[in-house]
């Protein structure tokens, strides 16, 4: 018998190649599978090693109505041709166009995950555009997956999709976290050489932050707190690219990253692993999210963490479990709960201990993609 056909559709291939790492490829043995992205340098690279045939179809994350448009006419003839079972976007832009398409083409089952909602840091005229696109696409969708709790509440309570549509898949998290993977056994060297070759002590206290260096991730925040308990033996550890074009930190920040000798600032890593393994507590101020994988990944490779009190990292922390959860925005509450990281080695001790047992109970990926087969089974017996 013929598999019945998938699309997965994203903005941009590079969400498809890191926030559903393996996931198309599981599902390709039960479906034909097809990647549907923007031609951007790793969409070859991403159908690999997914295991599955795409099309490139060029989307912006961008306000762009004629390139939208075109985008718009070319998923529909996609669509038209392939006649799938069932379309799975992501993004807001992909979520956008690939749910009015499907809608068009008139495909049954249509399903719109969301990790993210930028319009809650917007206002004005934006805010308004931002708040009718998103309810369009959620209205174009047959059933709409927030990817934690907490989104889900927002989302009813913005109006911005009917509630009856809505469901959370398993736990939370758009792909969960493979723990096999994010393990310190894998880690070729040991903890003690590579903070040597990261210039840190063994008794170093060594906070890490890994992200997309930019206001709405906290750095602001994080490097007004760092000031207040930086010293010979207290470190921070960042991992990530600056942004200037988009959302950047203040100027003088960014000089105090660079040039300060109590932080160790290394740029993008494509295996944030042994940075972890390196480090005692992640600390991940940010203003927004969906559901971080940089969280879950700490948790797994058995770090504490600091997070804002925001949908998603709240779930994934639990106060003083696995971790300490405080307000956003707040970098007096930050340098407090880091202070008290540095000072309670016990409690952190605790926190650690908890923290991989937690990830591997609630979020393990193979969990996840189970959820997600069973849920598209379920609204398939349903057509």
């Amino acid at each position: 018998m013929k598999n019945k056909k998938l699309v997965r559709i994203t903005t941009v291939p590079e969400s498809m190649r890191t926030l559903l790492k393996g996931q198309l490829r599981f599902m390709r043995n039960y479906y034909d599978v097809i990647a549907v992205s923007s031609n951007g340098e790793c969409f070859n690279d991403m159908l690999q090693e997914q295991g599955v045939r795409g099309f490139c179809i060029n989307m912006t994350r961008q306000i762009t109505p004629l390139v939208d448009l075109k985008a718009l006419f070319q998923l529909i003839l996609l669509l038209w041709k392939e006649r799938p079972d069932i379309v799975h976007t992501h993004t807001p832009k992909a979520g956008l166009l690939g749910m009015i398409a499907a809608k068009i083409v008139g495909v049954p089952i249509r399903l719109h995950t969301i990790a993210g909602l930028p319009l809650l840091e917007t206002t004005g005229y934006k805010r308004k555009l931002l708040n009718y696109m998103e309810k369009l696409t959620n209205a174009c969708a047959t059933r709409v997956y927030p990817n934690s709790f907490a989104m889900k509440e927002i989302i009813i309570q913005q109006h911005l999709c009917a509630p009856r549509k809505l469901k959370v898949i398993a736990n939370g998290s758009s792909n969960g976290i493979d723990t096999l993977f994010f393990s310190t056994k894998n880690i070729l060297q040991s903890r003690e050489e590579i903070r040597l070759d990261l210039g840190f002590k063994q008794q170093d206290t060594v906070f890490v932050f890994i992200g997309r260096i930019v206001k709405d991730k906290g750095v602001n925040e994080l490097i007004d707190a760092f000031k207040e308990v930086m010293s010979r033996s207290v470190k921070l550890l960042i991992v990530g690219g600056f942004e200037k074009e988009r959302n950047p930190i203040l100027p003088e920040n960014e000089k105090f990253i660079i040039n300060n000798s109590c932080i160790k600032f290394v740029g993008w890593q494509s295996d944030v692993r042994p940075f972890l393994y390196a480090s005692d507590v992640l600390v991940f101020p940010s203003y927004r999210e969906g559901f971080p994988n940089v969280v879950m990944q700490a948790g797994a490779m058995g770090l504490a963490s600091i997070v804002s009190d925001i949908n998603g990292c709240n779930e994934i922390i639990e106060n003083e479990k696995n971790g300490l959860i405080i307000p956003p925005k707040n970098h007096d509450a930050l340098a407090e709960a880091m202070k008290r990281m540095i000072d309670d080695v016990e409690l952190r001790m605790i926190m650690s201990a908890n923290a991989r047992k937690m990830i591997r109970a609630r979020y393990e990926q193979k969990m996840i993609w189970d959820e997600l087969l069973k849920e598209y089974r379920s609204l398939e017996s349903n057509v």
